[in-house]
């Protein structure tokens, strides 16, 4: 480690996260980072005061400064302790330690609902609804407490290994007030926009509709595994959802039930008076159909009633089709749009746009006449004066024409598709000045080909005027990092940084890679990838633990075989034992525990009962100095007379005779005459 904190690494120097080890306001000590996102990171952490494993929020270092930033994030503590409810991650504290500012949440260990879609998606209806049912319990709890949460997605879904479900990150949460009518956000669109809903995308204005928009697009992944809106840029996928509606699962997944469709689409409905009013409407709705398809039921003509769409338009007016509604991303057209007013034979059939994002109102038939209705001119005798009138106005109208008409426009080539250098040739040659746009991206033009032109091939365009053009970078591929070596935060931001997407961690023992380092990647490092494309990392667990038996009093023979399958070392030592049997193992160090691959184990292995040989010259001997030389030898003596014993105290036999070995403290007998 280097004093200034970093550790060495590769010859190089990399950082390394401050935070981790750390005690945040004299009372959370904060462990391993276990989710990122854009506004801070979350930590594994430990309340010190009440002994409790929590999850701590950091605000990313430099928003804090921010007052706006660090007012929502106040905000976010405060909705979000509101809530109590069994599938709502509860919040315990908040609070600022210099310049970090936190929030204290429930650790819930398990994992996301991402990962299920990863994993079983497509799945059953009934599984799909089981998941989405919790999920909307919170959400319905929320929204009768006046709060929405505006990031709805199955990465904010946790599921504990227990199995419950629980809601995260209401962070983007908002009281229900007048200010939830206008942008929080100076403009800038909170949430995801694979779930966004349209108004959100549109002016920014959202209210419990817009929960109930993002979960059926979570419902129609589940189904599918698909999202219903892909783009090759983020404004393309919001872009779809204010234009396209989404489509029936069974598109995808064929054989669906039509209820099953119906609840997606309605969830879904881009007119906000036909989706339901709150989280709690929709969870009524999931229930039925989760009734019909445990019934065992495949249709359900009163159900799929109810919940398919409606036609919106008003008596005697015409409805029109999305593809004519405005578009709100071409402001002229909207407002043009918003002013037209119809002639007067049109009077009597006023249309009217009935897309959740042109709702105006209607003037009365009445008013709308008095603004139609053009009077007819009562004859004058005014003729000479109306003629030369109109002889200027029709003057007037050729300026004009000329002016504002087809005389001094052209229009623009088309030009997709081709280099670069080819389209820039045509437009001049067409008279146009041509600028380069910066430059995109594409799945299906190559690089270097135009993607785009404004004005389009066909559009009128002033002679001389400017043609943009917009070339192609051709696919849009990133190479993943080499992560080899690195801890797994580092790796993470390796990743985050190519435009690449973590997966998950997998533990592998290894011998000789410290215990939190990235072994590798699946995929691997330098292979190109799409933006966004899941990459996991195999991670050290370090060296793996091996557990010692104790051999004591078996085969030295055996226990060495084993333990050094096992990979250990293996020692020994010799010794007499008069209890333990030759070979056998007397003691064993260690003899219980966990050691590591390469670790000694020491044993103490008997020879067996040491042998002495019985001493010679001990016949005819006297027997008090026979029996000192046998006590000396380690023998036990035992003294006997033969037949007819003379008295006379000498040795007449050795039992066991001399030269004989014997197991030290055997007994010798002394025959004495």
């Amino acid at each position: 480690m280097q004093p200034d904190g970093r550790a060495r690494k590769g010859g190089g120097a990399v950082l390394t996260d401050p935070i981790v080890g750390t005690v945040v306001d004299g009372r959370y000590r904060i462990g391993p980072r276990i989710a990122r996102g854009g506004m801070a990171s979350v930590y594994e952490a430990t309340d010190l005061r009440l002994d409790r494993a929590c999850a701590v929020k950091v605000m990313h270092p430099g928003l804090g400064d921010d007052e706006e930033f660090a007012a929502r994030f106040v905000r976010e503590a405060r909705s979000a302790a509101r809530l109590d409810h069994p599938n709502v991650v509860a919040v315990f504290d908040q609070g600022a330690d210099d310049d970090i500012v936190f929030l204290v949440m429930e650790h819930v260990a398990g994992h996301t609902l991402r990962d299920v879609i990863r994993k079983e998606s497509p799945m059953a209806p009934s599984r799909a609804l089981a998941l989405v049912e919790p999920v909307l319990s919170a959400l319905a709890h929320a929204h009768r407490a006046g709060l929405i949460h505006r990031d709805v997605k199955p990465e904010n879904v946790l599921i504990a290994d227990d199995g419950r479900v629980k809601v995260a990150d209401f962070g983007l949460a908002k009281a229900v007030s007048a200010d939830t009518q206008h942008t929080a956000t100076g403009g800038v669109l909170i949430g995801t926009v694979s779930y966004l809903a349209p108004e959100l995308v549109v002016d920014g204005r959202s209210d419990a509709r817009a929960d109930v928009y993002a979960v059926g697009v979570l419902l129609y992944e589940l189904l599918t595994a698909t999202k219903p809106h892909e783009g090759e840029s983020p404004i393309q996928v919001a872009y779809k959802h204010v234009h396209e509606d989404v489509p029936p699962p069974s598109t995808v997944v064929p054989g669906l039930p039509a209820y099953v469709d119906a609840l997606v689409s309605r969830a879904t409905a881009r007119d906000l008076d036909q989706r339901p009013a709150d989280a709690g409407v929709l969870l009524h709705q999931v229930h039925r159909v989760a009734q019909a398809l445990r019934d065992g039921v495949r249709e359900d003509e009163e159900l799929t009633r109810d919940l398919a769409l409606r036609p919106v338009g008003l008596p005697g007016r015409e409805a029109v089709s999305s593809d004519t509604a405005p578009d709100p991303f071409d402001v002229n057209e909207f407002a043009r749009m918003s002013t037209e007013v119809a002639a007067p034979a049109e009077a009597t059939a006023v249309v009217h746009r009935t897309t959740a994002l042109d709702r105006r109102p209607v003037p009365p038939p009445g008013q709308v006449a008095r603004i139609t209705t053009i009077r007819r001119p009562r004859r004058s005798k005014k003729g000479p004066l109306l003629l030369l009138l109109a002889l200027v106005l029709v003057a007037g109208g050729g300026v004009g024409a000329w002016w504002f008409g087809w005389e001094r426009y052209t229009s623009a080539p088309a030009v997709l598709g081709m280099m670069e250098n080819a389209a820039e040739k045509k437009l001049e040659a067409a008279g146009l000045t041509v600028e380069v746009g910066d430059p995109a991206y594409s799945e299906t033009v190559p690089a270097g080909r135009v993607l785009g032109a404004d004005p389009a091939a066909g559009d009128r365009v002033l002679d001389g005027g400017t043609v943009t053009l917009v070339v192609s970078l051709g696919k849009e591929r990133y190479d993943v990092p080499r992560t080899q070596g690195a801890s797994e935060d580092e790796a993470q931001d390796a990743l985050l940084e190519a435009h690449l997407a973590f997966g998950k961690a997998i533990g592998r023992w290894s011998e000789t890679v410290p215990e939190g380092t990235v072994l590798r990647s699946d995929p691997p490092a330098g292979q190109t990838l799409r933006p966004g494309t899941v990459v996991d990392l195999y991670v050290s667990k370090g060296r793996k633990p091996l557990t010692v038996t104790d051999w004591t009093g078996e085969s030295f023979v055996e226990a060495r075989t084993a333990l050094e399958r096992k990979g250990f070392e293996v020692s020994s030592t010799d010794e007499y034992s008069d209890t333990v049997a030759e070979g056998d193992v007397i003691s064993q160090s260690p003899d219980e525990g966990t050691l590591f691959r390469g670790d000694q184990v020491g044993f103490v292995v008997s020879l067996g009962p040491e042998l002495v040989e019985v001493p010679g010259g001990l016949v005819a001997s006297g027997w008090e100095s026979a029996q000192e030389t046998l006590e000396a030898a380690g023998f036990e003596v035992d003294i006997e007379h033969v037949d007819d014993y003379l008295g006379l105290g000498f040795v007449y036999r050795v039992d066991p005779g001399s030269g004989t070995s014997l197991p030290r403290g055997s007994t010798v007998t002394l025959w004495l005459i």
